[in-house]
């Protein structure tokens, strides 16, 4: 293998290697902001007061907007490597569900 073919190879294992860290930095974040809604709302489900419920609804919600944000960026980055089905991420990350309560 030539010198340049060699260098080229590197480049190529490396840029590989850079995505796929990428995107798993794309899943923690998912992971983490689905954890956040989680503790949400078990934290709303233990809430008596109804002054604490409606902060920790408020508090869910914003917390659900972003993780949906924040797997829609997932979504996207999969697209940009070419992962054209998402399947996956439906089944392993499920968008967190409205709360009235």
């Amino acid at each position: 293998m030539s010198r340049l073919q060699e260098s080229h190879r590197r480049i190529n294992a490396e840029i590989a290697q850079e995505k796929a860290a990428a995107l798993g930095r794309a899943g923690e974040r998912l992971e983490s902001a689905l954890a956040h809604v989680t503790s949400l709302g078990r934290r709303l489900d233990a809430a008596a007061d109804p002054v604490e419920q409606a902060r920790l609804l408020g508090e869910y919600e914003s917390a659900r907007v972003r993780a949906i944000h924040v797997r829609l960026a997932l979504v996207i980055q999969r697209e940009a490597l070419g992962l054209r089905h998402h399947r996956i991420v439906d089944q392993q990350f499920p968008e967190p569900p409205r709360r009235s309560r």
